[in-house]
């Protein structure tokens, strides 16, 4: 969050680098991204303008006095130049557009789910082919499957049943995917991730 400290001329104090006139001056944004203001260290800045236009090598005073003048910001834009290039622009403007591009960008980017398919291990052809269609529809939306065979009770013995069902399943979906995790048994369930081609 931006925070803006206003000052004001006073009387008994007339610094002119705070006030022209009876206006009152966005003076100090505070910022930890940019120095800004006051906050700028330097002797003299290389200043480009508000329209990027360049106005050449500047005292810091002299670069402050214009930005107040235009009722805009200082900030420095390059500090590891040599001098620094200052820039002058309204800054609070400048963060509200750079945070529109920011919210444009994540919502734009894919975010990959984690989708667990579960199979029985004496599961029939028709149960099968149902849950080997929300796989293919699963990686075809750019989401990563978690393949699972349950056990339950004695099955467990017989875990070469569930390693048969989810080698059947990689085979089919082979053109598709890469096996991210091959087939373990974990507890009472035998697991393999599925990542579509499209994200490795």
């Amino acid at each position: 969050m931006i925070h803006y400290v206003y000052r004001m001329r006073v009387q008994s104090n007339p610094h002119p680098l705070f006030c022209a006139g009876n206006k009152i001056w966005r003076w100090n944004t505070i910022s930890r991204e940019h120095q800004i203001n006051d906050e700028i260290r330097a002797r003299e800045v290389r200043l480009v303008g508000p329209e990027s236009e360049q106005l050449g090598i500047k005292p810091i005073r002299e670069a402050l006095q214009m930005a107040i003048e235009m009722n805009l910001d200082l900030v420095n834009v390059a500090p590891t130049a040599k001098p620094p290039v200052c820039r002058i622009m309204d800054y609070g403007k400048f963060r509200y557009e750079q945070q529109k591009k920011e919210k444009e960008a994540r919502k734009n980017q894919k975010v990959i789910d984690l989708k667990e398919v579960w199979f029985r291990a004496n599961i029939d052809e028709h149960d099968y082919q149902t849950k080997f269609r929300n796989v293919v529809k699963f990686l075809g939306e750019g989401d990563k499957v978690k393949a699972s065979v349950r056990f339950r009770g004695r099955e467990i013995a017989h875990a070469d049943l569930g390693k048969k069902i989810l080698d059947r399943l990689q085979k089919e979906v082979a053109e598709i995917c890469n096996v991210e995790r091959a087939p373990k048994l974990e507890g009472r369930s035998m697991i393999m991730i599925l990542a579509p081609k499209s994200s490795t």
